[in-house]
């Protein structure tokens, strides 16, 4: 099922079963995410971005094995150019090198219509989505202290960013 080289397709998404199996393997970890339950496929697609949605296509089988996509931040002008971003890999696809083939390609088309800042929350504990961030050029901007209860722990959530070299300077 997993791949080594991707296919990375824009502008779509995934068959709702095969986005809802991802996001809720990634919730289910407990690392993803303050969520439990992936919500309905209206909500999930009302609240990204339609130009700034691709998923990971095994080259062979065509199976989705991963997607990324971008929320707006506030809608106030002065915010045009920052989004957030959401990715997920399915379980059994993880250090494939699909997060980072996802993430360079989402930059890609990020810059390219005039997004200057990328942010994200992750939490401490998800080593693997920090080093694929950092290695990508995000960098931690702050901590928020317990900002939430997570399955009945109060969490900290890293504030992390990455500003373009070539789009806002």
């Amino acid at each position: 099922m997993c791949c080594d080289a991707p296919r990375i397709r824009p502008r779509r998404f995934p068959p709702e079963d095969a986005r809802l199996a991802i996001y809720q393997a990634g919730l289910d970890t407990g690392q993803a995410s303050f969520e439990t339950t992936a919500p309905s496929w209206e909500d999930f697609t009302a609240g990204k971005l339609p130009h700034l949605r691709y998923v990971a296509a095994d080259a062979e089988t065509g199976e989705v094995v991963g997607w990324i996509a971008a929320s707006p931040v506030p809608t106030r002008p002065v915010y045009a150019g920052v989004v957030e971003r959401s990715v997920y890999v399915h379980p059994g696809c993880q250090a494939h090198g699909i997060g980072r083939a996802l993430l360079t390609a989402f930059i890609a088309a990020a810059e390219a219509c005039g997004v200057w800042t990328i942010q994200s929350g992750v939490f401490p504990e998800n080593a693997a989505s920090l080093s694929l961030h950092q290695a990508l050029g995000f960098r931690v901007v702050g901590t928020r202290e317990r900002v939430g209860r997570h399955h009945g722990v109060w969490r900290d959530v890293l504030l992390i960013e990455r500003r373009s070299t070539a789009v806002g300077r």
